[in-house]
C-alpha cells in the first residue's frame, strides 16, 4: 500500500511520461494475466475525472489495468453516486489518496455557462441535473469583469469547479472526513491540459 504521497508521485511520474510520449504501461494483456487479475483488485490511487473521451485517467497517468479506481461523470461532479464509490474505494483497498481531475474546455462548464446567459433555453432536466452542481462555481464568476471573457470565464471555472468537488468529497462524507482525519487520506485536485497533455495538481 503507498502512502498519500507516493501515490501522488507515482501519477506525477506517469503524466510526466505521457506528456514526452513515453508511456510504458499501455500494452495488450495476455489471457492469463487477464485471467489473474480476475479474483481481485488493488488500485493505489482514486480518481473522479469527467466524462469527456479525450481524458482517459489510466492513459493520461500511463498507467495499467488495475492501477486506478476511476469515476467519470461529466464535469466532475460530486453527487451522492459519486462520494459512495469513493467511498467504497477507500475503504475496501486503502487507497490513500483522492484526485479530483479537471480539464480545459470542459463541455460541462460550457453548458452551464451557456444556461446562465440563456435561461430560457434550458438543457433537459437531466443535463440540468449535472449544470445545477456545476452552477455555484460559475455564477460567482459570472458576477465579475470575467463575464466579458468567455475565454478566461471558462478557465476559471474550470478550476472553481475542481475545488467545489474537492471541499464536497473532503466534508460532506463522514467517512472520508474520518479518513482524512486519521492521516489516511488526502483529496487533492488537479487540471489537465487537453493542449499539452500535462496534469497541473493544486494546492490548497
Amino acid at each position: 500500500m503507498l502512502t498519500a504521497q507516493e501515490a501522488l508521485e507515482r501519477l506525477k511520474a506517469g503524466n510526466a511520461r505521457f506528456v514526452k510520449g513515453e508511456a510504458t504501461q499501455q500494452k495488450l494483456l495476455t489471457h492469463q494475466e487477464r485471467a489473474e487479475m480476475a479474483s481481485e483488485q488493488n488500485p493505489f490511487a482514486i480518481v473522479l475525472g469527467c466524462s469527456d473521451s479525450r481524458v482517459p485517467a489510466e492513459m493520461v497517468f500511463d498507467q495499467g489495468l488495475g492501477d486506478l479506481f476511476v469515476i467519470r461523470v461529466a464535469g466532475n461532479i460530486v453527487a451522492p453516486s459519486q462520494v459512495g464509490s469513493v467511498e467504497f474505494a477507500a475503504e475496501r483497498y486503502d487507497c490513500a489518496v483522492v484526485v479530483v481531475l479537471g480539464h480545459s474546455h470542459c463541455g460541462a462548464i460550457q453548458a452551464t455557462i451557456d444556461t446562465l446567459k440563456h435561461p430560457d433555453q434550458a438543457p433537459s432536466s437531466n443535463l440540468m441535473s449535472i449544470v445545477n452542481r456545476v452552477r455555484p462555481s460559475v455564477e460567482i464568476l459570472m458576477q465579475t469583469e470575467l463575464k466579458d471573457d468567455l475565454k478566461k470565464l471558462s478557465a476559471h471555472a474550470v478550476r472553481s469547479n475542481v475545488f467545489a468537488s474537492v471541499n464536497q468529497l473532503r466534508h460532506g462524507s463522514a467517512v472520508l472526513e474520518s479518513l482524512i482525519e486519521k492521516g489516511k487520506m488526502i483529496v487533492v485536485g488537479a487540471e489537465y491540459s487537453l493542449e499539452s497533455g500535462e496534469v497541473i495538481f493544486f494546492d490548497f
